[in-house]
């Protein structure tokens, strides 16, 4: 039965396919015990670049997976970028099929997958859990299904792509001019 907790939009989807594989036969009954640990808050992620590391807390075991994802592909970036507008593009369902019309879709690869647990698969109920977690992170901030892959990184290191799709969330606070703000009277 479907879980209407994760993959809420199409972005989402994609990491809880990667989890509910279409190529699987058969019920998985890992699945529903994957989603409860997701959705009580055992996993803790950490995104740093193309790489998620997650600590999964499941009674008092505690486990630690790693998923290394592949950077997005020149022409992908390409495409995508065109489908793009805006400083700060809102990514909708819409805007993604749009993009996997144009022969870009937006779905993560994966180049390694890891778990410190003793299941010695690539599918143990953790990294199910992540998968799951990271749906639920990808629904909340589609612009993570980008990031992951590399995507601002790559079109702002680019000079095809425009840089106006790579949004400016932070400046630094010594880049500012305190004259620019305050008026001071003598």
């Amino acid at each position: 039965m479907a879980d209407h907790d994760f993959g809420c939009t199409v972005w989402g989807k994609d990491w809880v396919r990667l989890a509910e594989s279409l190529r699987q036969t058969r019920p998985d009954p890992q699945l529903p015990r994957a989603r409860r640990i997701a959705r009580d808050g055992g996993v803790q992620v950490t995104i740093d670049g193309r790489i998620v590391r997650a600590v999964i807390h499941r009674g008092r075991n505690t486990s630690v997976a790693t998923i290394e994802v592949a950077p997005m592909s020149r022409e992908a970036i390409v495409g995508i970028s065109r489908q793009l507008c805006g400083v700060r593009p809102v990514l909708t369902d819409e805007l993604y099929r749009a993009i996997a019309d144009a022969g870009h879709p937006p779905a993560p690869t994966l180049v390694g997958v890891d778990c410190s647990c003793s299941a010695d698969t690539p599918r143990c109920i953790h990294v199910l859990a992540v998968y799951y977690e990271m749906a639920r992170r990808v629904d909340d901030d589609p612009r993570i299904a980008l990031d992951i892959q590399d995507f601002f990184r790559a079109s702002s290191d680019s000079a095809q792509v425009s840089t106006a799709v790579t949004p400016q969330r932070w400046i630094a606070l010594n880049a500012l001019d305190p004259s620019d703000y305050f008026m001071v009277s003598k």
